[in-house]
Parts: structure tokens; sequence; C-alpha cells
């Protein structure tokens, strides 16, 4: 059995591989009526697109989406709204180069799936990593701008808060600045700052990880399910599922371990006749079901595998050698990892208003 499917209400597959004609994705579940064209997914997709700076990997890939399935325009020129049937997206590769892999087709890349997939699957697809290839998210962005249509009230935000070992600073903190640098980078500031130094990492074959933060606001009190569907649980399983990612807090996460009870609690007050929280330390989420507060998540992603410094490692026939991966990577995969976070949230707020819709009747 392969697990390719995400979702319970909103079920997503993907399907494609990095050097494969074509990636995609189909979503089950998508409520009727809503209007949907490919201008409406288009410009996420852009955000998330390679090419788009020094900084990123320089394969050049336009990502445009077609609809294939689950739209119909009742006449011509009218925008075409989802008829309830799957929605079938499809995104062509255009600018593969699978002989920048040729020398490391028997080599295991340190880091990278090459070896636990050879393993469990007997093959694997040495050309960019195949399916474990960041190439994949693509799809998810696509299928992510079809989520955030069912739940337009809600407004999801994502942002690269930590290059490396640099940090933004809180109190600089503009969601203004999100898309006026190649970063994703809230900070100003930072963002300068991090030009340099992911420079200098970039031209010494280097790479580094990062922290992507997602903020999701307007989401009502209600969703979620506890005790096998926490709105949280289920969250954190979408942005671990993300390539790369190592690590996943809500709210403030792991530094909870260091406040006191006093200090960690989230009091209430009254205020215009209804509940106010005075904090948000556990980011929106409370015995798994949304308070109505910002769902704060933040995730890890790890350094790019894919380096041109030499890593020992070993060949599939069991000897040992030195491996160097050319071609054409990100110097921090964590950068256009901010677009593949925001989608992935959607996704699992759009299934959890349709949960709590089947089982509550609200919206």
């Amino acid at each position: 059995m392969s697990w390719n499917v995400f979702g319970r209400c909103l079920r997503m597959i993907t399907f494609g591989e990095s050097h494969g004609p074509a990636i995609g994705a189909v979503l089950d579940g998508c409520p009727p009526g809503i209007p949907l064209s490919e201008e409406d997914i288009q410009p996420y997709l852009d955000r998330r697109r390679p090419g788009s700076s020094r900084f990123v990997t320089q394969r050049r890939e336009a990502d445009r989406v077609r609809i294939l399935s689950g739209t119909f325009a009742e006449e011509e020129g009218q925008k075409p709204v989802t008829t309830g049937h799957p929605v079938a997206l499809i995104i062509e590769n255009t600018d593969q180069r699978s002989k920048d892999y040729s020398e490391i087709r028997d080599r295991f890349r340190p880091g990278h799936a090459d070896y636990s997939w050879q393993v469990k699957y007997g093959v694997r697809d040495y050309r960019g990593g195949g399916r474990a290839s960041a190439r994949e998210t693509a799809a998810r962005v696509a299928a992510g701008a079809v989520a955030r249509k069912i739940i337009p009230h809600v407004t999801i935000r994502g942002a690269l808060v930590q290059l490396g070992e640099k940090k933004i600073d809180r109190a600089r903190f503009s969601w203004d600045e999100v898309d006026r640098n190649p970063f994703f980078c809230p900070d100003p500031v930072a963002a300068r700052e991090w030009e340099e130094y992911l420079d200098a990492i970039r031209k010494s074959g280097n790479s580094v990880g990062a922290v992507v933060e997602v903020v999701a606001s307007h989401v009502p009190v209600g969703w979620g399910a506890p005790h096998y569907a926490k709105l949280d649980q289920d969250i954190a399983a979408a942005l671990m599922s993300i390539q790369a990612v190592k690590g996943v807090e809500i709210g403030d996460g792991f530094a909870l371990a260091a406040m006191t009870g006093e200090e960690a609690a989230d009091e209430i007050v009254m205020r215009d006749g209804e509940p106010h929280f005075l904090s948000n330390h556990m980011g929106g989420i409370l015995g798994g079901v949304s308070s109505g507060q910002d769902i704060v998540a933040r995730m890890v992603v790890k350094p790019t595998s894919s380096i041109l410094r030499p890593r020992r490692t070993v060949t599939t026939s069991g000897e040992e050698t030195d491996i160097v991966t050319r071609g054409r990577h990100d110097p921090c995969v964590g950068i256009r990892a901010v677009p593949v976070a925001e989608a992935m949230l959607a996704l699992v707020l759009a299934d959890h208003c349709l949960l709590h819709r089947a089982q509550t009747g609200q919206g």
C-alpha cells in the first residue's frame, strides 16, 4: 500500500516525479459552486516557482497550471465553477536536466531518501530524487490555492523567520515586507543581511536550513475534533509531510518547556460581550480545537542535502566512496517552502471546515 492521499473530507492525491513529464494533484471532496479558474491558482505557483532569484535553484520552470476536470462554465465567457467532482490539476515539467545526475546514479546521497527508498522499494529514480524531490510541492501549492477558495474568510500568511543562524528581529516584523524581498522575510533589515550571508554560503558550495512560520487569521472557534483528528495534530502532520522538514511546533512550541504555568496560561477576559484572550502561547488551538485566535505554526527545514562539497557515502554495490552533487539546487530550500507551508495549512483548514460542517451543520 502506498500513502499519497492527504485529508478526510477534502482529499488530495499528488502524482509525478521531478524529471517526469508532469506533476499534478487531484482534489476530491471540493464543494460545488465555487468560482475557480487557472488564474486563481497561478499567483500562488508564481511565488514558489524556481529560478525567481539567485538564492534559489536556477531550474527554469514556468509552472503553468491547467485544470483538467471538476469545473464547468454554463455559458461561453462565464467563469467556471466547481462541480463537486474531482478537481484535477497538472503542471508540465519543461526544464529537466537528467544528465546532471548520471555520475551519482549508483551512489547514495547523504541526507536524501536515496538509501531508505532503495531498500524499501528495490528501485529509485536518481534523477533529482524522483518523487522525493521538492518539485512535488508545486502540486501541493496548486491544490492549496483551491483549498483557499473553500475558506475565503480565512487569511493564511507565511514568512521565513530564520535563515541558517540568522534570525529576524520580532520588533521589526511586518507582513507587508514579505513579498518585497526574495526571502519572504518580514524584517527588512534582516532581508538585506541575508543576501550577503546566503551569497557566501552559495559560493562556497554549501547550504543552510531555515525556519518558516505560518499564521491563519479569522479561523472560527470549533474547528478540530479530539482525540484523533486534533487540528494541531493534523497541521503538524501536514507540515512534517513537506520535503526536508524535520521539526514542527504550534504556538510557542518547545519554548513552553521553559515557562511556568502562570506564564503560559492564555488568560481570558470579557470585551464587548465576547471572551478575549490576553496572549496566544497555545497558537490558537485548545484541546485540538480552534479557539478563534490566530493559528500559529512553525517548521524547521533542514539544509539542502545536494551540495558541491564532497561527502562520504557508499555505492549501491556496497563500496565506500565520496560524492559531490552537481546540478541546480537551492542553497536554502526553506525559502521556497514558505508558499508550500501556506498551502498545506490551507488544505488542513479547508478539510476541518468541511468536517465541522458535517458534524455540527455550521460553516
